[in-house]
């Protein structure tokens, strides 16, 4: 694209091995307030092309050395020099001729002697369209610009480290299918740091709406799950509820948990209802001393928790996020013993589809690559995004792909 003015004289490089028809087109061109370069034959002009901007080739097809159809053909093979108008300008008038020169990416076609009247109309349309175009590439530029700027605003909405809970190892990878997605994930203690929360989700759609609900989502969950009672129990529970069952701190846990999903689903449903946007979510609060995870899957793919004792999954407990105000929720609970691993993904891992084919990765295919996996949490989502990787064989990723994991460091000795 050039950087030079709009209302600057357009350079017009004109291709002709005969004298005299170079500078009677140099003229005409010149009187029609363009500036001129000239070349005396094709391998020539593609050296102006290559080092000097030029607005629109006049190209004669006859030429020694190189003739205008290998000029097309090297241009067409140059990515810097393929979307620069060319005018043939020959006195070869045949129909076979002119379509071989348009087929090869000639813009127009204008046979000797040629008219004062039509070089200008002709000449005067292909910078109109080169004009439009470099408006359309500064204008696309911008586009992918504001999506860089998005997609580094939306990476802020992630955590920049994961937080520590002694004894477990937390791991979690985001990759989104365009610039923008609307996958997230999220971990932080609440108060006191005995407990963690660990969150995924996913949002309807993709690309710039998903992106903006994302934040929305991701956001609310938060804020709601940080206006806690945790110091309450530090202070009512702490003393009492070292017990690996279900006490005080538990049972606060439990109301905390479906108070944070309900306000958020209520909002989201009656604010933003006419937006029609929607999110499944699994929300886990992990208790690190006991290793109780209570969690509510809001119409999300099902996690498993695997290791020595086999494999379990977590159900759904209640409906995706804003689909209608004062939907029920349930909690579920289960507990990672040493050990064992929470895992969790979207559905860009089960809807990947093979390179060669519609087949979808599936869940038998993520369930039985969780149960394979093993390691630590960070070796185990490298694991399963590899297989999908494979399985995909190299084919565009067609939605968001985010993995959690929460894993139970194993008893020492």
């Amino acid at each position: 694209m050039s950087d030079r003015s709009p209302d600057a004289p357009a350079q017009i490089l004109v291709a002709d091995d005969v004298e005299m028809n170079r500078d009677l087109l140099a003229r005409r061109v010149r009187r029609l307030g363009h500036e001129v370069l000239v070349a005396v034959d094709g391998r020539q002009a593609l050296e102006v092309l290559r080092e000097r901007p030029v607005d629109v080739l006049l190209l004669d097809i006859m030429m020694p050395n190189m003739n205008g159809y290998e000029v097309l053909e090297a241009m067409a093979a140059d990515e810097r020099l393929r979307h620069v108008p060319v005018i043939m300008i020959s006195a070869i008038d045949e129909k076979e001729s002119i379509a071989r020169c348009i087929e090869l990416g000639a813009d127009d076609y204008l046979p000797k002697p040629f008219d004062p009247l039509i070089l200008q109309a002709r000449l005067g349309a292909s910078l109109a369209r080169k004009r439009l175009r470099e408006r359309e590439q500064l204008y696309q530029k911008s586009l992918v610009r504001e999506l860089e700027i998005g997609r580094e605003i939306q990476a802020h909405f992630l955590p920049a480290t994961l937080p520590e809970l002694p004894g477990y190892e937390l791991a979690a990878r985001l990759r989104s299918a365009r610039m923008v997605g609307g996958d997230f994930y999220d971990f932080f203690p609440l108060a006191g740091g005995r407990e963690m929360v660990a969150v995924v989700g996913d949002v309807c759609d993709k690309g710039v709406g998903a992106a903006l609900f994302m934040s929305l989502f991701r956001s609310l969950l938060r804020a709601l799950a940080e206006q806690s009672d945790g110091a309450r129990w530090n202070e009512r529970g702490a003393g009492r509820d070292r017990r690996r069952d279900a006490g005080p701190r538990a049972e606060a846990v439990t109301g905390h948990l479906l108070r944070t999903i309900t306000l958020a689903n209520d909002y989201v449903a009656g604010t933003h209802s006419r937006s029609n946007m929607f999110a499944t979510v699994f929300f886990a609060v992990v208790d690190g001393e006991s290793g109780l995870v209570q969690y509510i899957n809001a119409g999300h793919e099902p996690p498993a928790v695997t290791g020595p004792g086999g494999l379990r999954q977590l159900p759904p407990t209640g409906p995706a996020l804003g689909l209608m105000p004062g939907m029920a929720f349930e909690v579920g609970r289960t507990t990672l013993a040493p050990g064992e691993s929470l895992v969790a993904w979207t559905d860009g891992v089960t809807e990947a589809r093979t390179g060669m084919g519609d087949e979808l990765y599936g869940d038998a295919r993520t369930l039985d690559t969780v149960r394979a996996g093993g390691g630590s949490a960070d070796e185990m989502l490298d694991g399963l995004l590899s297989a999908v990787d494979g399985w995909t064989a190299g084919a565009e990723q067609s939605d968001d792909i985010t993995l959690l994991a929460v894993r139970r460091l194993p008893l020492r000795g």
